[in-house]
């Protein structure tokens, strides 16, 4: 097989309504055949729910698709004695070319869905605390998938009864570690996302990794378990990193042999910085992760 070229217009992580994306997957494809895509992938999180909808439209519009799905993971672990004095932070592994009915993979999202409703109701009991009652009904209105209820519909009815402007806004003063409406859940660990990935035939990136504000020693001891578990890339390009972000991931992705991913990460118009296809390219000398899908 001809490995694809880097410039190729390849966005591997997007969202829909089937998660917490504002697009139906159908839509989501259609903008990104408008954009220019050579392939999407969906990678809605903890859930594969919109991918038979996505690969039909892509079909039709002879748009190369890439099932995904992005899982929650808290890391460290509760048995790494060794990182014991690390906050537990979140962190999300994208899964690229996915089988979505693979067992191992179903039965490991459905135990993450199961937690999320009762951890909204967390939150919304922290809202109450400081005066903003009965937060969840509104959330729960603006959840799509109600399975999948999560913060950022919490952001959206804050929007929405005028609390704050924007999304953005709402987790800069809220929801976020140390702010109200902020609850700390146990998702899956490192270890169980990327076996249920390798699992269902697909390919394991650590997302966005400019998001988790961890010091320098302790991102390159998350990248080394994440590679010794068998994760295989990390997104370099991605609609959450400025453009050091870009530089400063590419030699990291270098160090560690791992290939160079890149997705947009959108979720709707006036949420996310790029729209489908409109992502810079990755850096030169990097190998990009589409050459093994």
């Amino acid at each position: 097989m001809t490995q694809p070229l880097p410039s190729q217009n390849f966005d591997l992580h997007n969202h829909s309504i089937a998660s917490d994306g504002l697009l139906a997957p159908r839509d989501l494809i259609a903008l990104a055949a408008e954009n220019g895509c050579d392939a999407i992938a969906l990678t809605d999180h903890d859930t594969t729910d919109g991918l038979a909808e996505a690969g039909q439209t892509a079909r039709e519009l002879a748009l190369r698709f890439i099932p995904g799905v992005e899982i929650s993971v808290t890391w460290p672990g509760l048995e790494q004695d060794d990182l014991r004095d690390l906050k537990p932070v979140t962190v999300h592994i994208v899964g690229l070319g996915i089988d979505p009915v693979h067992p191992l993979l179903a039965a490991g999202l459905a135990s993450i869905r199961d937690g999320r409703v009762e951890r909204a109701r967390r939150i919304s009991a922290d809202f109450d605390r400081i005066g903003i009652q009965d937060l969840f009904d509104d959330a729960y209105a603006l959840a799509e998938n109600k399975t999948m209820l999560g913060r950022t519909h919490f952001a959206r009815a804050m929007v929405q009864r005028g609390l704050v402007t924007n999304v953005g806004k709402a987790f800069e003063r809220y929801l976020t570690a140390g702010r109200p409406g902020y609850v700390p859940h146990r998702w899956s660990r490192l270890e169980e996302a990327v076996l249920w990935i390798n699992a269902a035939g697909g390919v394991a990136v650590i997302a966005h990794p400019g998001r988790y504000r961890l010091q320098s020693d302790d991102m390159r001891t998350l990248l080394a378990q994440f590679k010794d578990a068998g994760g295989r890339a990390i997104e370099v390009v991605t609609g959450s990193h400025q453009t050091r972000h870009f530089r400063e991931y590419a030699v990291l992705a270098k160090e560690f042999g791992l290939l160079a991913s890149r997705g947009s990460d959108y979720h709707g118009p006036s949420e996310s910085p790029y729209r489908p296809g409109t992502l810079p390219p990755l850096p030169a000398g990097l190998t990009p992760v589409w050459s093994l899908l």
